[in-house]
């Protein structure tokens, strides 16, 4: 069984990720497993530049095999923003609650139905010499819910809202969030492409 470190420390993409991928013949370890373990800053213009970025850089430094993921979720009005600065949106150190906030403040007396958004997954993996073996992408459309709603999920669940459920991320169950979810359709493109190479 092949070992393959997971390029991330939150425990909720850790959980998720290895979900999905639970019937692939890999073991997943989070990096964070580690006594030391690359800071990859995350630069790129693109998600794809900072998920290759991550998976390239924690590849080579244990040498091992290497999974990263970058998410975005882009709102239309916003000119897609946040996008790529999803995570710090808020800025540097902030918490999940203050980019909400910081969201809904901006989209303030925005009508519903020009709250339009996409949220984005890229997923890489290198192999152990830096070298990119698998792209996949995954995306969902929804809305910006005008308020928070609902206690699953991380980031930005409790205020995008899907309307095929009539409900946000945060009231989904992980079940029928991961069917769903840009990661999930992202890891599900993943694993079409891993059966090849494992």
């Amino acid at each position: 069984m092949k070992e393959i470190i997971l390029a991330t420390g939150n425990k909720h993409k850790v959980q998720e990720i290895t979900d999905i991928l639970k019937d692939l013949p890999v073991k997943i370890k989070p990096m964070t497993d580690f006594d030391k373990y690359p800071e990859v800053v995350e630069d790129g213009e693109t998600l794809q530049d900072n998920a290759i970025k991550k998976a390239t850089e924690v590849a080579k430094y244990f040498h091992s095999w290497a999974i990263a993921d970058d998410t975005g979720l882009e709102v239309h009005c916003l000119n897609g923003a946040p996008g790529v600065y999803s995570s710090r949106y808020a800025g540097e150190h902030c918490t999940y609650d203050d980019n909400n906030q910081k969201l809904l403040k901006a989209l303030d007396g925005v009508q519903m139905e020009n709250r339009q958004a996409q949220f984005r997954c890229v997923i890489a993996l290198s192999d152990p010499e830096g070298n990119v073996k698998i792209l996949a992408e995954g995306k969902i459309k929804g809305y910006i819910a005008e308020t928070l709603s609902g206690t699953a999920g991380f980031g930005y669940d409790p205020i995008f809202y899907v309307p095929k459920y009539e409900k946000t991320f945060a009231e989904l169950t992980e079940e029928e969030k991961n069917k769903i979810s840009h990661r999930g359709l992202a890891l599900v493109e993943f694993k079409k492409l891993a059966k090849n190479l494992f």
